[in-house]
């Protein structure tokens, strides 16, 4: 029989310990936050829709999106036991410079958008936490502010060759006074992808009130007073505004850019030089012959041609073929700590966040932003801990196998004409 007895109020005050209230609203919001998802379902809910589904959204279906992001779940990790690792380093030497963490800030535009902190707040929970934070050609930010908001950290500039190519030219003059280490060439955006959402939701440059928006608005007024109350979006680059962000593009981007315009700005540029938007091995290999820097594996985070190769996939291959002679990166689909271990036990160099980083800029501005890198920080270590790792280099393709879903149909045999019979 169970011995009863009545309760002991010492013994019920010990078990009743309630919780001190959070008065402050942002951090009762982030700390309930455990993963990018979270971060992600309190973004929407804070967010007027046409800015959220800019970040979330992609191209046409959003495949190239999906597949990414499909990739990356589907992987199984082979840990190994019996070998402690109860430190881990999670710091990497990275294009001549050091980052605490295998994954900067990816460039993302128009930023301020989202939330008015916009770059600054990336900027800066980027030097915090010592990792790298790379500015677009078309952030709300000037050059010279996020410098000033990270002037002891690494500070990378994404270039976008522009029709007028004099403005891209002094875009790499004004980074590399300002002291931007690395310059990332983006070649997979001659045009603008049909991104469908944002046509949808008539989202413009500035933004244009309409009765959908007004009523958006209606229950996020904290963001309309931010946008109103704050100084007018300054571009890193464009000096007029006005259309939707595919009209935008096309009216500034070039689609005869070419190894030509590489050669030039390679030959401008005094850091170290990047191309971001690769998607085959043999241009992998064609870059490094060029004597590139690095190569960022990339299909723009689905927003540019849906069905593209999916990035996760190809770098295998790539690695093999390069990554003894250049620096292999890797973004698009990430969204979790895991998924940046993965990413480096099959052998990349680093990798580049841009929607987590958004979604905890939209969350809660520069604290959303600490709370992305914190979230992801903490998976990363914690999946190398389970799998008896405790640095970055240990990290081996033995690790991870790639489960497939998507595998190639084989070309089918060429048809055979019929062989004429003799009378």
């Amino acid at each position: 029989m169970v011995q009863r007895q009545l309760p002991k109020i010492p013994e019920l005050l010990e078990l009743m310990q309630f919780k001190k209230p959070e008065l402050d609203g942002t951090k009762r919001r982030l700390e309930s936050a455990l993963t990018i998802s979270d971060l992600r379902t309190i973004a929407k809910r804070r967010t007027p829709k046409a800015a959220f589904d800019y970040t979330d959204g992609a191209a046409e279906g959003e495949l190239s999106l999906s597949r990414a992001r499909q990739a990356f779940e589907d992987i199984e990790f082979h840990p190994d036991i019996l070998r402690p690792a109860e430190h881990v380093d999670t710091s990497v030497e990275i294009l001549g410079g050091p980052s605490a963490l295998p994954f900067g800030i990816a460039p993302t535009g128009f930023t301020r958008l989202m939330q008015t902190e916009g770059e600054i707040a990336g900027a800066g929970a980027a030097a915090a936490a010592g990792i790298p934070f790379t500015l677009s050609t078309l952030g709300t930010t000037s050059i010279e502010n996020v410098r000033a908001a990270n002037p002891h950290g690494r500070n990378w500039f994404q270039l976008y060759v522009m029709r007028d190519r004099e403005i891209s030219y002094g875009l790499v003059r004004r980074a590399a006074d300002a002291g931007f280490d690395t310059l990332m060439f983006t070649v997979d955006t001659p045009i603008a992808g049909a991104r469908l959402r944002d046509k949808r939701n008539g989202f413009s440059i500035p933004p244009q009130l309409t009765v959908g928006t007004i009523v958006n608005a209606i229950p996020r007024p904290w963001w309309w007073i931010d946008f109103l109350t704050t100084p007018k979006l300054e571009f890193a680059s464009l000096t007029t505004t006005g259309g939707t962000v595919g009209e935008l593009l096309n009216a500034a981007m070039d689609p005869t850019i070419s190894y030509d315009d590489l050669a030039v700005i390679r030959e401008m540029w005094p850091g170290k030089i990047v191309v971001k938007g690769v998607q085959n091995v043999d241009d992998s290999k064609r870059l490094v012959d060029l004597g590139v820097d690095g190569i960022v594996l990339s299909n723009h985070g689905g927003r540019q041609l849906d069905r593209a190769p999916i990035p996760f996939h190809l770098l295998p291959q790539v690695v093999r073929e390069v990554g003894k002679d250049a620096t292999v990166m890797i973004d698009t689909g990430i969204m979790n700590g895991a998924d940046i271990v993965a990413s480096v036990a099959l052998g990349a160099k680093f990798t580049l966040i841009g929607r987590a980083y958004l979604y905890g800029l939209m969350a809660g501005g520069r604290r959303g932003v600490d709370r992305t890198i914190a979230i992801l920080r903490s998976e990363i270590e914690r999946t190398m801990t389970l799998l008896g790792v405790s640095s970055l280099a240990e990290l081996e393709p033995r690790h991870v196998t790639q489960l497939q879903r998507l595998v190639p149909v084989a070309a089918p045999a060429a048809r055979r004409s019929p062989t004429r019979v003799k009378a």
